[in-house]
């Protein structure tokens, strides 16, 4: 609950308070009503579990409407993502196109398995699942700067081990 902090009041009061203005920013931004709704549902909920990002050094309208606007441009940029990963190509590949890419499948594998554990589920979510910094912050519970530096390490470690190999991509 976001009571306490810098004098807030509980989230709900300013859930009802402020979704229509959350909204039209989200909105905006997104493009869609249902998608502008999802957005400001999950910047609620992480206001809910963690509200530690007001500080009261400006106005929690200003501040809101800095989280939204930031969260519906991570939204967008997940989402080209999403939709870049979902588009397979529609012509059938080669025997030897198959052959290349299961090998470097298998390489980026290996290379997986020597990294930490965070960065291996960092760059799984990033790299193969199109998960943005924040979604990835959320599912793993871990700061969204965590997040941006177990990514860094994972991938500069991971092309070592590739080019150790002589397994360069």
């Amino acid at each position: 609950m976001v009571a306490g902090v810098a004098g807030l009041p509980p989230i709900s009061q300013l859930y009802r308070q402020h979704r229509t203005r959350a909204l039209a920013v989200a909105r905006r931004i997104v493009g869609d009503a249902d998608d502008a709704e999802d957005v400001v549902q999950d910047v609620f909920t992480r206001l809910a579990r963690k509200p530690e990002g007001f500080t009261g050094r400006a106005a929690w309208t200003t501040w809101l409407h800095r989280v939204m606007v930031n969260s519906s441009i991570n939204w967008l940029r997940a989402r080209k993502r999403r939709e870049r990963l979902g588009h397979e190509p529609q012509e059938p590949t080669s025997p030897e196109a198959h052959a290349v890419g299961q090998e470097m499948q298998q390489h980026f594998g290996d290379a997986l398995r020597e990294v930490s554990d965070l960065q291996r589920q960092v760059l799984w979510l990033r790299e193969v699942r199109g998960f943005s910094y924040p979604e990835i912050a959320q599912v793993l519970r871990v700061p969204e700067g965590t997040v941006k530096s177990s990514l860094h390490r994972g991938r500069m470690r991971a092309l070592a081990v590739l080019e150790e190999r002589g397994q360069r991509p």
